[in-house]
């Protein structure tokens, strides 16, 4: 990869991001490490970026902005799969319950699912 200008890889790191994002998609879990490594060596060889001028920051701002979109891709996803394991969770989770003394007792519901104990 040496010998590539500053502008060859940002370009490449752009083509890589949305790269990513197509293989997120695809849940290519594969295809997502092996551009995962790609990114990773080419940020560590990408040269400082000193004020290059218009076109290459602007070509800055376009990776920041569709990092970012893969980013918040990745966060909802998450927070997707978190919520849906919660409503399962409370699903199979004994209601609650009264003991002798009329306390109420705490049920631990959680991990049932994953637990093969539905």
């Amino acid at each position: 990869m040496s010998g590539h200008t500053l502008a060859e890889q940002l370009q490449q790191l752009h083509d890589l991001i949305l790269r990513e994002r197509e293989c997120a998609k695809a849940l290519d879990l594969d295809g997502l490490r092996a551009v995962t490594r790609e990114k990773e060596e080419l940020v560590r060889r990408l040269e400082p970026a000193v004020d290059r001028g218009p076109e290459l920051r602007a070509l800055a701002e376009k990776i920041k902005l569709e990092n970012r979109r893969n980013a918040y891709l990745f966060w909802s996803s998450l927070k997707f799969v978190r919520d849906s394991m919660s409503f399962f969770t409370r699903q199979v989770s004994p209601p609650a319950a009264y003991g002798a003394g009329g306390r109420m007792i705490e049920s631990s519901g959680s991990g049932l699912v994953l637990a093969g104990r539905v």
